[in-house]
Order: C-alpha cells, then structure tokens, then sequence
C-alpha cells in the first residue's frame, strides 16, 4: 500500500510540475507588426511595399543615426504606452519633423534623413 501511495504522490508531484512550467508556453506572443516586434521602430528596405521583414529595428529611446539609407521605405512605429518616433535630417536626433504615433507608420523618402529618433 505504501508503494502505491508514494507512486502515486510521486505522479502528482510530477504532474503539478508540468502544469506549472507549461503555463507560460501558452502564454499569446508579443503582438508583432510586419515583422516588427511590439515595442520597437522598424525600417524596412527600400521599395518594399509592402512591408515585410525590417532592415532596422531600434528598441531604445533616443537618436540612432543611419547611414545608406536612400529612396522610399516604410517606418513603423510599433511602441506602446504612448511612444513616438521621429525622422530627423540631422545626426543624433537634430532637425526632426513630425511624430510618427504609436501603431501607424509612414512611407518615407529617407534620402535626407539622417537618424531616427525614439520618445517616450
């Protein structure tokens, strides 16, 4: 009686175990954006319309500066909790245009962009 006593402790035990450490498996993903992952800003290549899989994807906030990035792209602005982004002619963040709200995106000419920048 005892054997089966503890085989069967021993099952629960085990099964409690994997109840446990499955939960989070099942846990919904992150939602992403045309490859974008949730709280990031993403440049896509040139001409790809539409948008695909990110060349750039920037999670920090801040300027990042780009280099060789010529003609059309499009930007996307997957932040949350009210985050912004900027397209700026000049390097770190200087000489930025409008916001880019958080969940849309903007279809850029980036000949003359310089960096992006990321708000809170």
């Amino acid at each position: 009686m005892r054997r089966i006593f503890r085989g069967a402790a021993a099952f629960a035990t085990a099964t409690a175990a994997l109840v446990a450490l499955g939960g989070p498996a099942d846990a919904k993903p992150a939602d992403e954006w045309a490859g974008c992952p949730y709280g990031a800003v993403c440049i896509y290549p040139q001409n790809e319309d539409p948008a695909v899989r990110p060349s750039h994807i920037f999670y920090s906030y801040g300027a990042h500066n780009l280099s060789n990035q010529y003609g059309w792209h499009w930007v996307l602005n997957n932040q949350y909790g009210g985050a912004s982004a900027q397209l700026c002619t000049g390097y770190n963040g200087a000489g930025c245009g409008g916001r880019i709200a958080e969940g849309s995106g903007v279809y850029a000419d980036l000949t003359p962009i310089n960096s992006v920048k990321l708000n809170p």
